[in-house]
């Protein structure tokens, strides 16, 4: 009885290309598993010292504990965390002719960028369960119901998926490592712009305004509602609709970057 193999069609082919280049990156963590734990810890060490540093000095109004206020906002916070490493690999994979070797090969194009989507969020959603676990160390506790924690940590990873995807553009755009220091200076102001550690009503009024509508403060807004614990009500429609923000933000960027992402990979040899 003889038996013949099933090609696989144009999605299924994408799908399985995707996984061998997430596979791949796994590979590479084991390898240099230092640089993964220094990537889960940076943002621990940022939360234990903005709650005990800064945290004593800082009131929430209308009252509650600062630490139930900064968790949430840190958790946004970190979805922009650790975007140099996705760069810097695609940039190191263009430099050394990786890229290049796999356009050449008879797989899904958009394979090799959903691989490295993939492999980040696999990264991202060991850190948010470190992150979660940091802050109940400190005293962070949340009021909200199962299902509302599991929308809350859906909407961090969507955001998330979000700025991986524009990392992966701006890799693509820079070309060369050193080049990605000079593009994250410009990504850290917009993720500290944000809600995170106070309110946009403290800030200068442009700067709140701003703060007001980073996706970054939509998505603290919408885990610290979700999650039960208090915030600051400025009483502007971003803030008052930060759950609807946190879930139409990030699928806005997607809408953007994945194209160009998309696009601008496709154009890399020419």
């Amino acid at each position: 009885m003889s038996t013949r193999t099933v090609p696989l069609g144009r999605g299924q082919r994408a799908v399985a290309d995707a996984v061998t280049m997430t596979r791949r990156g796994v590979a590479h963590w084991g390898r240099q598993p230092g640089t993964m734990v220094v990537g889960l810890l940076f943002p621990v060490m940022m939360m234990v010292m903005f709650a005990y540093f800064i945290g004593g000095g800082m009131a929430v109004e209308g009252g509650g504990d600062y630490t139930d206020f900064l968790v949430p906002g840190m958790l946004a916070l970190t979805m922009a965390f650790g975007l140099e490493a996705t760069m810097v690999a695609i940039t190191q994979d263009i430099e050394r002719g990786v890229l290049d070797r796999f356009r050449s090969m008879p797989i899904a194009p958009s394979s090799v960028l959903v691989g490295r989507s993939l492999l980040d969020m696999i990264n991202s959603a060991v850190g948010l369960l470190v992150m979660l676990g940091a802050g109940w160390a400190i005293g962070w506790r949340w009021n909200g119901t199962a299902t509302e924690a599991l929308a809350t940590i859906g909407l961090l990873l969507l955001l998330r998926f979000a700025m991986l995807w524009v990392a992966i553009y701006l890799g693509l755009v820079a070309r060369k490592p050193e080049m990605v220091q000079a593009v994250q200076i410009l990504v850290w102001p917009v993720a500290f712009m944000s809600n995170a550690f106070t309110s946009p009503d403290t800030m200068p009024d442009w700067m709140g305004a701003m703060a007001d509508w980073n996706p970054m403060s939509a998505t603290a807004g919408a885990v610290r509602e979700l999650f039960g614990n208090p915030g600051w009500e400025s009483g502007t429609w971003a803030a008052d609709h930060t759950i609807a923000l946190a879930a139409a933000s990030p699928l806005l960027l997607l809408a953007i970057f994945v194209p160009l992402a998309l696009h601008r990979y496709a154009r890399l040899g020419s």
